[in-house]
């Protein structure tokens, strides 16, 4: 009796995460319309930290969620743990989600005898395990040369701009914080159709602390969008409200990827003269610092994760996300 051909099935879709961001895993998950994966992670005594995956995932496409948030080297540790718990539990293919990858700004050498730590951080995730990485609005679109393995960048642009766009964009201007922030601005003000603007950021008095000092463009009588990639100490989001203000500014919002919200942030922001803090959800905001800032908004990234781990599951087009 001859036996039956092998029937050709796709590998299961199973989505695994990290400790990082429960809330916004659970979101993706549910728009992938499938269940968080069952694993448990152990903290000891000694820091040390085991995780056991509670499932079978063995010839699995699995995707593993975990953000950069606080506290970082934890969560970091605990990702590669995770991912290499995996791979020796027999998964097919791991994908390492990072709404907000780790250490992003060390992404070169500026300085002598540093670490370009992104590229390390590169080096970590395939040394553990993952096959391939999928991101959102990196801080420089370059860090994904530093993989040897396929690496996909989200943008969270559509999200921002459906959001402004609700309202009235008549006599609006996009302003970056700086020359090094105006490709991004620049992408977002294309995408609204509308002008930009740029903050002539210099430093003074020999510091190594850069404030602006000029404005190129026209902002007068005119309603403005800040856009920037994330927000961490508020410094330069609070200072480009200042000089847009003293330029006759009508209107000042502000839109950015990662709330990184660290250091003296809420104090700084809370002082602002902002309309409104536009922020997604790529790291978890407390409710603490929502509290403090009546005018932050946070939008859900949910969905387009959810739309490519599906498309990378079926072999789809990432990039055409962004078209």
């Amino acid at each position: 009796m001859l036996n039956s051909p092998a029937v050709s099935r796709s590998p299961a879709l199973k989505i695994f995460a990290g400790s990082s961001h429960p809330a916004l895993a659970k979101s993706i998950a549910a728009e992938a319309g499938v269940t968080l994966g069952r694993r448990k992670v152990t903290r000891f005594s000694n820091e040390n930290i085991k995780v056991k995956i509670e499932e079978n995932v063995r010839g699995c496409d699995v995707f593993v969620i975990q953000t950069s948030a606080a506290p970082l080297s934890d969560h970091i540790v605990e990702l590669l743990i995770l991912i290499d718990a995996l791979k020796f539990a027999s998964a097919a293919r791991i994908t390492a989600v990072l709404p907000y990858f780790p250490y992003a700004r060390s992404d070169k050498k500026d300085e002598a005898r540093i670490s370009i730590t992104a590229r390390l951080m590169a080096d970590l995730l395939e040394t553990s395990g993952a096959d391939r990485v999928l991101t959102m609005t990196l801080h420089a679109p370059q860090i994904l040369g530093f993989f040897r393995r396929p690496a996909d960048q989200l943008l969270a642009t559509p999200i921002l701009k459906r959001h402004f766009s609700r309202s009235s964009l008549s006599d609006t201007v996009v302003v970056a914080t700086d020359a090094g922030a105006g490709k991004i601005a620049g992408h977002f003000a294309k995408r609204l159709h509308l002008p930009m603007a740029v903050i002539d950021k210099r430093r003074v008095d020999d510091s190594e602390k850069a404030v602006g000092t000029a404005l190129i463009g026209d902002v007068q009588g005119k309603d403005a969008i800040i856009y920037d990639d994330e927000i961490a100490t508020g410094g330069s989001i609070v200072e480009a409200a200042r000089i847009l203000r003293d330029f006759g500014a009508r209107q000042v919002r502000v839109g950015v990827t990662h709330a990184v919200l660290s250091g003296q942030a809420l104090d700084r922001l809370r002082g602002a003269d902002l309309d409104e803090l536009v922020v997604t959800d790529t790291i978890p905001v407390p409710e603490e610092k929502l509290r403090a800032l009546p005018n932050l908004k946070v939008l859900s990234t949910a969905k387009p994760f959810a739309d490519a781990l599906v498309r990378i599951h079926g072999g789809q087009s990432v990039s055409a996300m962004m078209d």
